[in-house]
């Protein structure tokens, strides 16, 4: 399949940093990341790669060097000035993040983040398929969020995969003040969610497989 999910590390973070700040108005800062992957022991991060634009940086970064300078580099880790260097094919081909953490026995969706110009085509779904796969392996019992109370594209997909509104965060997000919904599935383990939750997960991967 062309799209990979991998756990996040140290090295992807300057990455992740770019695509959070491209899909929110509000981001953690790099520190903060780190802080998870190296000292939070309950902290599961993913990123997905896109293993066309991986080949397609290789095969760039296998030129001459006079014939690169003359090649502009998509997504680059400094969009905004030029670039000395070009990033590597791993982290340009990284195209979204996602993370929960484990608390007791709840799955705590903390991030899913996409690079906008790869919107619409089921990855940010992808993700989150992944997030309940881990929620699986790690023993939790249910899944929770939070999502903007206008985001209700993202609200329309968690519903999809079973969440359910379960109270309202009054004035969560820092940027604009705005509340958040409090989003659970109901638990993960019992066979009416397991099997719908396979029957999605099971179409999701054929539609990415055909891409």
């Amino acid at each position: 399949m062309r799209y990979a999910i991998e756990r996040m590390t140290m090295s992807d973070v300057p990455r992740v940093i770019e695509i959070e700040r491209l899909a929110y108005p509000s981001t953690w800062p790099p520190s903060a990341y780190r802080k998870e992957l190296q000292d939070n022991r309950w902290a599961h991060y993913i990123v997905l790669r896109d293993k066309h634009i991986f080949e397609e940086q290789s095969a760039v970064t296998s030129e001459p060097e006079k014939v690169r300078k003359t090649r502009p580099f998509p997504l680059s880790l400094l969009p905004s000035r030029p670039a000395v260097t070009a990033p590597s094919p791993d982290l340009a081909a990284i195209i979204g993040f996602s993370g929960l953490w484990l608390m007791v026995d709840e799955a705590h969706i903390t991030t899913i983040a996409m690079h906008p110009d790869f919107r619409g085509n089921g990855l940010g779904e992808f993700l989150l398929v992944s997030l309940i796969d881990i929620s699986y392996n790690i023993g939790a019992k249910w899944v929770t969020l939070e999502v903007r109370v206008s985001n209700h594209t993202a609200q329309n997909l968690y519903r999809k995969y079973g969440f359910r509104e379960a109270g309202v965060r009054h004035r969560y997000y820092s940027d604009n003040q705005e509340d958040a919904l409090i989003m659970w599935t109901d638990e993960i383990n019992s066979p009416a969610y397991k099997q719908k939750f396979l029957e999605l997960k099971a179409a999701l991967l054929q539609k990415l497989e055909a891409k």
